[in-house]
């Protein structure tokens, strides 16, 4: 890697390129003042950084021997909070406040709906995220199995008409008709300032006309009608000569559904970005969003494709006024955490820069360009989520990173937004002082099954065996952890300011599993949930429309808070009597999932993707699938429940599997061909047989050796 040396800062040349000839032109910003401000940030924050990471392990090697010295007593649950009070990990809660965040858009403030993730490091997949804003409720539905049925990729009459049927009765229920249905109608007008339907020879209105919001066309012919419910929009096309529209009575050709409000636009554990290179190409893209200029061509169906950023869309009011709606998803950048450094940035004392301290810096230098167009947040913020937090200090430290970087940058303070992702159980616990210490910035919070089950099962990793994966979602501290979040995060004040998120939904081929058990996402309180794909954001946005997220809101304030002691049960299992068949398919499914996400990761570089299960089961998998799935068998080795020469050959045994599910890959290369050579099979190993000795459990520091080692190699 060549070098450029400035300023005390030894920084790969293509970024230090990058930075000067294509994200700092046009910000007003000098190139010498930012690389003057960023050596001097760096060098003064990434000692702190460093010794908060020290921090976590101090108090992770005082709750192991915790744990050691109390073996084979009782657990007692008060001691235990005494104990973590005394060293830190539990704080003192304060008084009673709610957050002063401003200038915060609406998708987070106060529309409730759908969030996307997708990889920063493919634009293709950055732009139909951003564009998946909006979406066609008809070719959701005729593409998935929420339709029962054989699939067609062409048109099929009876298909069609299972779809229509479908979305009628979602216009019945979301937009009701005065004394008719949907079914009825022949055509659709507007009379002034109503919407009138035609019914034969009769006429009638909705029951509620203030959900007609505008129109396309002609008054007594539009081709399209926008209708809105719960602060989502609906947008019904009118087109008789439309394959779909011809064979309709009222000819309505689509229904295109407000869909991914927002979109988490992820630098973290959904790529696999490990040296300047890959950096480079997820800033590129991050830059390419915010200026509004980002293209991808590709092949499909033997077609040669250009995807861009969608336009606005525009309407006439039914007052007559020209209104435009905003076309894309509000777009949050999702920086790495505080524990990894990257060698695109060499400090003075020859160290590689804290990562989260560089993205920080970067990300928020390319979204400069966006307070000037405009083109994501219309409120002059930037949106930055920030993962991997361990308690207070740690945000606050956030905090300080982020007011360091408005001022190098020339922005006014709290322009960064943060989000917290609540997926750590030290943040968990304090969730309250977390919120405090950026009550000026925060703008989300959210819960998360694998991290959040991966760091429990760390923390308490000298407590006993951990009961079977499949057990933990319906443990005692998840689901308090679950509802612990909502009600903090309403408890300070962040309905119609902040976001409350849940988590992803990994199946992106069961849709109608999902239809059926999102729902109760919105009904929890949060006003975002995380989808896996487009066509997903357009499905779980009926949700929204069912559930008034800011009325379920105002119920659950007056409930009674969960408790913390309920968070603190640690999900170990009492005398563990397994049969060994049962242990067995506990290994095999968690080595499966281990090595079939860790191949692509290593091998290819791919950080995000549908991984088949052990079942044959697309999941839409990232890191956070490995900790988990590393830490219980980590855990479960150190406890006696299995023994490495066992796991090795349950290891062994999946690799075959994963090779064979990935036989019509030509870019796949078998782990089974040779054990010995195969870097990502090491990788997948060292992250079970070393897993115990991982910071936090994370599965971040051996990845990024062996995908370095894979890259050095090729």
């Amino acid at each position: 890697m060549n070098l450029v040396e400035k300023n005390g800062l030894k920084i790969s040349s293509a970024l230090y390129e990058f930075i000067n000839n294509e994200a700092i032109p046009g910000t007003k910003v000098d190139s010498e003042d930012f690389w003057k401000s960023f050596s001097n940030v760096a060098h003064e924050l990434a000692p702190i950084n460093k010794s908060l990471i020290e921090k976590r392990e101090v108090i992770q090697k005082k709750i192991d021997e915790w744990h050691k010295s109390n073996q084979g007593k009782e657990f007692d649950k008060e001691k235990y909070i005494k104990f973590l009070k005394s060293i830190g990990y539990l704080v003192e809660e304060k008084e009673d406040f709610e957050i002063e965040t401003r200038n915060v858009d609406k998708e987070i403030a106060s529309i409730a709906g759908p969030q996307l993730v997708v990889p920063v490091d493919n634009a293709r997949y950055a732009l139909n995220a951003a564009n998946a804003r909006w979406g066609s409720l008809y070719d959701a539905l005729y593409g998935t199995d929420v339709i029962p049925g054989d699939k067609f990729k062409d048109y099929n009459s009876q298909r069609a008409s299972k779809v229509v049927k479908y979305v009628r009765d979602f216009l019945n229920k979301s937009f009701p008709l005065k004394d008719k249905t949907w079914e009825e109608i022949s055509k659709i007008i507007i009379k002034e300032d109503k919407l009138i339907f035609l019914i034969d020879s009769k006429k009638t209105e909705l029951k509620n006309n203030e959900q007609f919001i505008g129109f396309n066309g002609e008054r007594d012919n539009p081709n399209s009608i926008l209708l809105k419910n719960n602060n989502l929009h609906v947008d019904i096309s009118i087109d008789p000569s439309s394959i779909v529209g011809k064979n309709d009575k009222a000819s309505i050709s689509d229904i295109i559904v407000e869909s991914a409000l927002s979109t988490i636009v992820d630098n973290e554990d959904s790529v696999a970005a490990v040296d300047a290179k890959d950096k480079i190409k997820c800033y590129r893209n991050w830059l390419g969003l915010m200026k509004g200029d980002l293209i991808a061509e590709f092949q499909k169906d033997g077609k040669q494709i250009l995807r861009k950023l969608n336009p606005d869309r525009s309407y006439t009011s039914k007052n007559g006024k020209k209104i435009s709606l905003h076309g894309r998803a509000l777009l949050l950048n999702r920086n790495v955490g505080h524990l990894m450094t990257n060698p695109s940035i060499i400090l003075k004392d020859g160290s590689e820069i804290p990562e989260g301290i560089m993205d920080a810096f970067i990300s928020n230098l390319c979204a400069l360009h966006d307070f000037k167009n405009k083109k994501n947040s219309r409120t002059d913020s930037v949106y930055i989520v920030k993962p991997k937090m361990h308690g207070p200090e740690e945000v606050a430290f956030t905090d300080t990173l982020f007011e360091k970087v408005e001022e190098a940058l020339g922005i006014k303070k709290y322009s960064i937004k943060v989000g917290i992702m609540d997926e750590e159980r030290r943040t968990t616990v304090n969730l309250k002082e977390c919120i405090r210490k950026v009550k000026n910035r925060i703008v989300f919070i959210n819960t998360g099954f694998l991290d959040r089950t991966g760091d429990e099962m760390h923390t308490s990793f000298e407590a006993g065996p951990m009961i079977f994966k499949g057990e933990m979602k319906k443990s005692k501290w998840l689901n308090a952890y679950e509802d612990w979040n909502v009600d903090i995060g309403l408890k300070c004040g962040f309905s119609g300011k902040a976001q409350i998120g849940k988590g992803m939904w990994a199946m992106p081929d069961q849709m109608a599993n999902m239809m059926e058990q999102k729902i109760n996402h919105p009904k929890s309180g949060a006003n975002c949930a995380w989808v896996p794909s487009p066509t997903a954001a357009t499905l779980h946005s009926l949700h929204y429309h069912k559930v008034n997220v800011f009325n379920e809101q105002a119920k659950l304030k007056s409930r009674d808070l969960a408790n913390v002691k309920d968070i603190l049960e640690i999900p170990k299992a009492d005398r563990p009597n397994w049969s060994m068949e049962d242990i067995n398919r506990e290994l095999e499914n968690n080595a499966q999932g281990i090595l079939g996400y860790v191949v692509r990761w290593v091998d290819q570089g791919v950080g995000c993707s549908k991984v088949l299960d052990i079942n044959n089961i697309g999941l839409m998998e990232d890191r956070a699938t490995l900790r988990i799935s590393s830490q219980h068998i980590a855990n479960w080795l150190h406890h006696g429940i299995c023994k490495k020469e066992h796991v090795l050959e349950v290891m062994k045994k999946m690799a075959k599997t994963v090779d064979e599910q990935n036989k019509n890959d030509i870019n796949y290369k078998k782990m089974s061909e040779n054990f010995e050579t195969s870097i990502a099979f090491s990788a997948a190993c060292d992250l079970v047989f070393k897993g115990r000795i991982q910071p936090s459990g994370y599965t971040e520091p051996l990845l990024h050796k062996k995908r370095l080692e894979k890259k050095a190699a090729n």
